[in-house]
């Protein structure tokens, strides 16, 4: 095999004198200073990260769904990932409170005509600590006490190899709280009030360790951690879309589907 290790350039955030602000549709009310850099990204398929050291890990994993856009393919594929989740992770029980969201690449008709279906073009964490634990507990199990929760994004490209869009993913052991900078995610859908939780954006360090998993297939997915409670694990995964520049002019846009969950470890219920 040969190793695809590349660079490509990404986007941090700039220290600003404001909060930061980023929305899911109208990017024109962005509040968020880039500052991209060009970044050596490594071969994934080449040197194979875990859960356990890095926070992410490339698994196979075949969908029996055919097309995750037909009526009922959510619900099997919700399934699916509650079992995928499981076995990767040993967790007791696996919540996924939300559909699970698809994005286009630029050069996709779709992109950007339906809810939050752009990639997202800046490094970023879906969660900061204060969210990832209000939607821990809202959706924990009431009968038992939670001694560990993780959110895990489940991410599938539903497009052919190679992509023209890939993920670029950083070493969570790489990453330093003072690299983080809280931003507020707001969620502007057409006919809807905005609502909003609190991110996170990632300013600028050399230590940074990023990867990326070429030509991945529909058949494979990564998982990797967005935030978890146990400090001896793996924190939390800064993630981007990047431009490969490997990928021919002609290649299919990447659509991608993503799947977020929170996994549970519990203490033994009392008799």
């Amino acid at each position: 095999m040969t190793a695809r290790t590349i660079r490509a350039e990404i986007n941090y955030t700039a220290p600003m004198t404001q909060r930061p602000r980023y929305h899911a549709n109208d990017q024109s009310r962005d509040v968020i200073d880039l500052d991209p850099r060009t970044v050596p990204i490594i071969d994934g398929r080449a040197e194979p990260p875990s859960l356990e050291r890095e926070g992410f890990a490339l698994v196979s994993h075949r969908s029996k769904v055919a097309d995750f856009r037909t009526p009922g393919a959510q619900e099997t594929y919700r399934s699916e990932i509650e079992s995928l989740l499981r076995a990767a992770t040993g967790a007791d029980e696996i919540v996924i409170a939300t559909p699970g969201l698809f994005r286009f690449g630029e050069k996709s008709p779709d992109s950007g005509k339906h809810n939050n279906s752009r990639p997202a073009r800046f490094i970023h964490i879906d969660v900061n600590d204060g969210t990832a634990n209000d939607f821990s507990r809202a959706s924990a199990p009431i009968d038992r006490t939670v001694r560990r929760a993780a959110h895990f994004n489940v991410w599938r490209v539903v497009t052919p190899p190679p992509q023209d869009v890939p993920l670029a993913l950083c070493d969570a052991r790489t990453l330093a709280p003072e690299d983080l900078i809280e931003a507020d995610a707001v969620f502007d859908q057409e006919g809807k009030p905005d609502w909003s939780f609190t991110g996170l954006v990632v300013g600028a360090a050399p230590r940074h360790r990023w990867l990326w998993f070429p030509d991945m297939t529909p058949d494979e997915a990564v998982i990797f951690v967005t935030n978890d409670s146990d400090p001896a694990r793996p924190h939390c995964v800064a993630h981007s879309a990047f431009d490969n520049p490997l990928c021919p002019d002609d290649a299919v846009p990447r659509a991608s589907l993503e799947m977020r969950a929170i996994a549970y470890w519990l203490d033994e219920a009392s008799s």
